[in-house]
Order: C-alpha cells, then sequence, then structure tokens
C-alpha cells in the first residue's frame, strides 16, 4: 500500500473526484482532502492510498503536473507524518506554559 500527497488542488475538489482521477490507473483504499479544523474549509491538499505499489507509482508519475480544476497538481509519494512534542513547540515559539 503506498500514501500518495495530492498538492495545490481546487478547494471544490472534492473526494469523489479524486478517487475518480486516481482509479483510472488502479485500485484506491482511500481518499481524505484535509481540512482546517476550525473552519472545516478544505486546505488544499489530500492525501490518497492505493493498495497496489506499482499502480501507485504509475499514477504520480501520469498525475503530477495535470490540470484540473484549473489548478496543476503536485503529486508525489507522502512522506511519513513528524512527531511533534508539544512541550518544546510552546518553548521555541517563547510561549511559557502557566504552572498553577
Amino acid at each position: 500500500m503506498k500514501n500518495i500527497y495530492i498538492g495545490n488542488l481546487d478547494y471544490s475538489v472534492t473526494e469523489e473526484q479524486l478517487r475518480a482521477l486516481f482509479v483510472a490507473h488502479g485500485a484506491v483504499e482511500s481518499t481524505t482532502v484535509v481540512r482546517d479544523r476550525d473552519t472545516g474549509q478544505p486546505r488544499g491538499f489530500a492525501f490518497l492510498e492505493m493498495t497496489n505499489n506499482e499502480e501507485a507509482d504509475k499514477a504520480i508519475q501520469a498525475l503530477n503536473g495535470t490540470l484540473v480544476g484549473g489548478r496543476t497538481l503536485t503529486v508525489n509519494e507522502a512522506r511519513p507524518k513528524a512527531v511533534r512534542d508539544r512541550g518544546s513547540d510552546f518553548q521555541t515559539r517563547g510561549h511559557r506554559m502557566n504552572r498553577f
């Protein structure tokens, strides 16, 4: 299984539209358009999982740089999610946590 990043999406693109675009290249396991947690509005990128690595590689090659909804897609293999340490994040931004 390969996780694919799709960037520079038009905000109106739906998960169903992405699935239809990729299913032409192979089996799609899941599709997620990333949304802002506060507003629920799309953030302009998505992740898609394809079950077959070879089909996923072919889809990446075929769809990277294509025009969808007036925007040129960026399509590549997704990088693993970085682990964030919330404590150090507050310190690096100059915030202090109150201790009661």
